[in-house]
């Protein structure tokens, strides 16, 4: 079998040294064509596939890139990694995508599989709020880029999006339609992005005139469409409904908007919903969603960039900088926000 095979093997049938089997794989240039030729031959006749893992011993770097993420299930996330890939892949790089499922346990086997593969560099969509994990992670070296956070110190770069704007842009929406009453399907408080959107959203009620009253938050445990559909049966049941709902995420929305639907309630005619995320389902909905559209793609290639520059700044003229790039927000208008009050 061809994991069985290895270089001496190789040698042995190409009639030559390991040395040179060797200079082949590493650097053909310096082979000569006839001899390149004969050894080239015996390893696709023997199925010899190099040993990647023996390689990186031997370099002290590794060809792969981890991206760690919130919810792979998350059609936002499969978008970061689109980019991340993209960029790696042009740089020569692999990308190993790891999902912690939210949970801050999770998170700490992958980062700890991180290591113990010794890749080349980390993006990380940190699941632990305590930053624990991240402090660990800090001791054996390995760079990493925070991705959908900002950094709140200069030990690392972060590519993030403004999310007080974007609560701000998506509340803002809907009290310009006439909505004095907003619910928030938030989510697990403890994330960041969670608690920036709620305070955009209360930036925009305060600049209508209106008090943190008039946004009665539903929080979830997790940021799925199973989350929504509760959040939604939540909503139905309080006696002084709101008028409009903003979500955390496009998933969130559109579990709310499944539960809606189900009780006979009309979007927009009798709720209106906005999400955030813009995931393409968002405008493909039974009732095409209002949301607030983050550029994931480029969030992706913008953190590998940032990465693999900091991986180059070990060189003797290599030189990195640590920057926290803050991308913008906008809103898309659909039909689920746009009955007027």
């Amino acid at each position: 079998m061809a994991q069985s095979v290895g270089i001496k093997d190789v040698a042995r049938v190409a009639g030559v040294s390991v040395g040179t089997v060797s200079n082949v794989i590493n650097r053909p240039e310096t082979v000569a064509s006839e001899t390149r030729a004969r050894v080239l031959s015996a390893i696709d006749r023997l199925g010899y596939v190099r040993s990647e893992s023996a390689r990186q011993l031997r370099a002290g770097r590794s060809r792969i890139m981890g991206l760690l993420v919130l919810d792979m299930g998350n059609p936002f996330f499969v978008d970061v990694a689109r980019g991340a890939e993209r960029a790696a892949r042009e740089a020569g790089l692999g990308v190993m995508v790891c999902n912690s499922a939210q949970s801050p346990a999770e998170e700490a086997e992958y980062l700890s599989l991180f290591a113990e593969q010794r890749v080349r560099g980390v993006l990380l969509t940190p699941a632990d709020a305590t930053g624990r994990n991240i402090e660990a992670f800090r001791r054996h070296g390995i760079p990493f880029v925070l991705v959908d956070r900002v950094a709140e110190g200069t030990t690392e770069c972060s590519v993030s999006v403004d999310d007080v704007t974007g609560g701000a842009l998506a509340v803002r929406h809907l009290v310009d339609a006439g909505h004095r009453t907003i619910a928030y399907v938030s989510g697990p408080p403890g994330l960041h992005r969670i608690r920036d959107r709620r305070t955009g959203a209360l930036n925009a009620l305060s600049e209508a005139g209106l008090g943190p009253e008039a946004l009665r938050e539903l929080p979830t445990e997790r940021l799925d469409v199973a989350a929504g559909r509760d959040a939604g049966a939540r909503l139905l049941g309080l006696a002084d409904r709101p008028t409009a709902v903003f979500c955390a995420n496009d998933l969130l929305a559109l579990g709310v908007l499944q539960a809606l639907y189900a009780a006979g309630v009309s979007v927009p005619e009798d709720l209106a919903l906005v999400g955030y995320d813009d995931i393409e389902f968002a405008a493909a909905a039974a009732v095409p969603l209002t949301s607030v559209r983050q550029p994931a793609v480029t969030l992706g290639t913008l953190a590998a960039e940032l990465l693999l520059e900091e991986t180059r700044a070990g060189s003797p003229d290599g030189r990195h900088e640590h920057r926290r790039v803050v991308l913008q927000p906008e809103l898309v208008v659909r039909r689920s926000s746009l009955a007027a009050r």
